[in-house]
């Protein structure tokens, strides 16, 4: 399998690795087809704004390099902007994925939906966007 330069770099140096304390969101989702799981923990502002965002994901180099990225293009931008994130557009970040391993992107862009609908019920705010695809554990608390 070839994997463009930008997933190698994002695999072997991925960004935001590890978990926010307080998060003001927390998303986990699986495929348990391939095993692979992210969550994704979301720090947000008064305004809406990702302050900071960390991930852990149990999974192949892809899963990693689509979760890395992922928080890369969420980071600094608000909640609505982080609701938009698609698959496709983690998997044009990364230069492409091979056809097998697009599923990861997937789960990325669920995973930050997944966090960001824990995040509206902390704040009691209507979820009102569907998380679709990947089996997931919605709101999940450490």
């Amino acid at each position: 399998m070839i994997y463009s330069e930008k997933v190698m770099d994002h695999f072997t140096n991925p960004r935001n690795v590890g978990e926010i304390e307080d998060a003001d969101g927390v998303g986990m989702v699986g495929n348990a087809k391939c095993g692979d799981i992210m969550k994704i923990y979301l720090k947000i502002d008064e305004n809406d704004i990702i302050t900071d965002c960390k991930f852990k994901t149990f999974g192949c180099g892809a899963a990693i390099a689509t979760s890395s990225m992922a928080t890369e293009l969420i980071k600094g931008h608000s909640v609505e902007e982080a609701l938009k994130l698609t698959n496709s557009a983690v998997v044009e970040a990364l230069e492409g994925l091979p056809p097998v391993k697009v599923h990861c992107s997937v789960l990325a862009e669920e995973a930050v939906k997944t966090a960001v609908a824990d995040y509206y019920k902390k704040i009691g705010r209507p979820v009102d966007f569907e998380i679709e695809n990947a089996e997931h554990d919605e709101g999940v608390e450490d």
